[in-house]
């Protein structure tokens, strides 16, 4: 009897963090809002923080890169911060399953993100920085999970655009957000990098937060007519690159502490190319 009480708590649980919808088991689990409340909420934030535009001085610049530190730990998060400070990165994308979603977590990550003029950091979210009432704890500190910023050198300018997949789907207005983008936006800019936090083309299939295929659909018919360079995401914790029409699809490595193949993703942008390295510790 005892055998079945726990192997239905099991299942449960993996159904409960799973979900897309609204769970809050008194902060046991996962507390999801709907995927399109944090689009209205990301939204409102960027009527009054306008989206960001950093100017380089020269042609070619770097941006870093990575995903799935969970934190926690913290010594492969400074790593990373470091490199891309030596480095002389523009900007720094932490593209979800940052933390674990607890609040001393996210204190932990708001004090290592780095406080310096000459470099910008960008967040969404994953399913882990959900769990545990986890965007109670983001919105409040770092905003919208739902964005874009650009980055604009002496002769053009890139666009980024940061999506919130952490319950597994976009959502029709975040969809709709992106249709308008990309449409209207994106034919101002020389590249196009989108990141979001759950990958496309999945190597392993678990319980937690898988994607919606007729969705997937949708978003690589998207990227094919609107030029898309680079989508870069996260989530199954080891490096993969797809090539699908001209959108080269990558999946980061974890930067996860005492992960064996951790690392993180630098990108090398310059007038004809969107250069990237995989870098591992």
């Amino acid at each position: 009897m005892e055998h079945k009480i726990l192997k239905f708590l099991s299942v449960f649980c993996l159904i409960c963090m799973s979900a897309c919808e609204k769970i809050d088991l008194k902060g046991m689990f996962v507390s999801y809002e709907y995927v399109n409340e944090r689009f209205e909420q990301s939204m409102e934030w960027n009527t009054i923080h306008p989206y960001k535009e950093i100017a380089v001085s020269e042609n070619s610049y770097k941006v870093f890169a990575m995903s799935d530190s969970h934190i926690g730990g913290v010594i492969n998060f400074n790593l990373f911060v470091n490199d891309a400070l030596n480095a002389n990165a523009c900007a720094l994308i932490m593209d979800g399953d940052i933390t674990t979603g607890r609040d001393y977590d996210y204190n932990t990550l708001q004090q290592n993100i780095p406080k310096s003029d000459t470099i910008a950091s960008f967040l969404t979210v994953g399913n882990h920085d959900l769990y545990f009432n986890g965007w109670n704890e983001f919105f409040p500190r770092f905003g919208a999970s739902v964005y874009y910023f650009s980055v604009r050198t002496p002769e053009a300018a890139d666009l980024y655009i940061s999506l919130d997949s952490g319950s597994g789907t976009l959502g029709s207005k975040q969809l709709e957000w992106l249709k308008n983008i990309l449409e209207n936006e994106r034919p101002k800019y020389r590249h196009c990098i989108i990141f979001t936090h759950v990958d496309f083309f999945r190597y392993r299939h678990t319980s937690s937060t898988n994607p919606v295929v007729e969705e997937l659909y949708i978003l690589m018919d998207l990227f094919v007519k609107n030029n898309v360079n680079m989508l870069i995401t996260g989530h199954d914790h080891q490096k993969d690159v797809e090539i699908f029409g001209n959108t080269a699809y990558i999946t980061l490595d974890a930067l996860l502490d005492g992960y064996n193949q951790a690392g993180y993703l630098q990108l090398s942008v310059t007038n004809n190319n969107v250069d990237y390295t995989f870098v591992n510790f």
